[in-house]
């Protein structure tokens, strides 16, 4: 894992660790599952599950936390603005991941292509 992966791993475990802090206060089960949510997420991150599909499902369950709490009405409203923060940092780093893994794996798929003996033959190289 790089860098960039621990950065997205700390912060989904902390708006992880705020929604369940907010499920241990007021009993509301989507805190509860919004929270073990982001650490499952972590988890499958740490032990390499496909990457680009944790990445793909994120962004829109992480963007969905945030209108959600618009839509409510922004409660516990400093509380909400950390995380919400917290949460936009971690939608950039994820479509960053998602992107530049793309990016990376048409490349070796190309450099896989120029390199295989049916290219080489076309070629006459």
């Amino acid at each position: 894992m790089t860098w960039l992966h621990w950065l997205a791993a700390g912060l989904a475990g902390a708006t992880g660790v705020v929604h369940l802090y907010l499920y241990w206060v007021q009993e509301f089960i989507p805190f509860l599952l919004a929270g073990l949510g982001f650490l499952a997420a972590v988890s499958l991150l740490v032990v390499g599950v496909n990457r680009r599909l944790l990445y793909a499902v994120g962004i829109p369950f992480t963007a969905m936390q945030i209108v959600v709490w618009l839509v409510q009405g922004m409660p516990d409203f400093v509380l909400g603005v950390a995380d919400k923060t917290v949460q936009v940092a971690l939608i950039v780093v994820l479509a960053y991941l998602f992107v530049a893994e793309r990016r990376a794996n048409r490349a070796h798929g190309q450099a896989v292509v120029s390199a295989s003996p049916v290219a080489v033959e076309a070629t006459g190289r």
